[in-house]
Formats: C-alpha cells, sequence, structure tokens
C-alpha cells in the first residue's frame, strides 16, 4: 500500500524477521526495549491475518522476548497487545503486534495489565 508508513519501513531498522512478519523497536516506546511486529503484506489489523502469519507472529513474539530479555536483565515481565480499529486505539492501520517489556516498579500497580486501555476498568 502506497501511503503505509509500515509499508515503507526501511529494512535497516528490522530487529528480527521469518518469513511473513518482521519486527522493530518501537519509535515511541512505552518502555524501553519496545518492539513492534508487523507483517510483510499489508494486513488492516490481527484480524486480517491467515493462520501462516499469525504462527509466524506467535514465533517471533517469542524470539524477541528472549532476545530483549537477554539484553536488559531488568525486565521482568511482558505486555503483548494489539489494537484493532480507530475506537481500540489503533492509529496506523497495517497489523502490528507490541512488545512490551515490564520491570518491577516502572508503574506504582500494574495489576490488571492491558485492563488499563479503560483506567477505571483496570482494577477489579
Amino acid at each position: 500500500m502506497s501511503d503505509c508508513f509500515f509499508c515503507k519501513l526501511s529494512s535497516d531498522v528490522i530487529v528480527t524477521e521469518n518469513a511473513t512478519m518482521k519486527a522493530f523497536a518501537d519509535r515511541y516506546p512505552v518502555t524501553p526495549g519496545h518492539h513492534l511486529i508487523i507483517p510483510k503484506a499489508h494486513r488492516h489489523d490481527f484480524f486480517e491475518l491467515n493462520e501462516t502469519e499469525w504462527q509466524d507472529a506467535q514465533r517471533l513474539i517469542h524470539e524477541l522476548k528472549v532476545l530483549i530479555s537477554a539484553q536488559d536483565k531488568t525486565i521482568s515481565g511482558f505486555n503483548v497487545g494489539l489494537n484493532c480499529g480507530q475506537s481500540a486505539g489503533q492509529t496506523v492501520f497495517h497489523c502490528h503486534i507490541h512488545v512490551i517489556p515490564r520491570r518491577d516498579g516502572d508503574m506504582g500497580d500494574p495489576r490488571g495489565g492491558v485492563r488499563g486501555v479503560i483506567p477505571e476498568r483496570q482494577k477489579y
């Protein structure tokens, strides 16, 4: 897609890749080490991935976890997330999976994790 930022991504920023997916550091990281995984083919969001792409994405999630954790021993957890559609917060309409390293104490009370997309629903 000619106007898609991720479709035009420079190959020199790729950290790792496989047959259908590639990964790179997020330009606006939530935490140090935050990476994105995207399909090589333009897919609007997660729900457009085919089975092979989803399996390759899972492999890269694990590979990034190992790679990032080896580089930073302070990492004690990860958030892995997707935003699908404008109302869910998606701003770049090329599927991308966030792999966000977490560290003990990086926020006061991390309970509820991804439930924080609606802050008043995070704690239960």
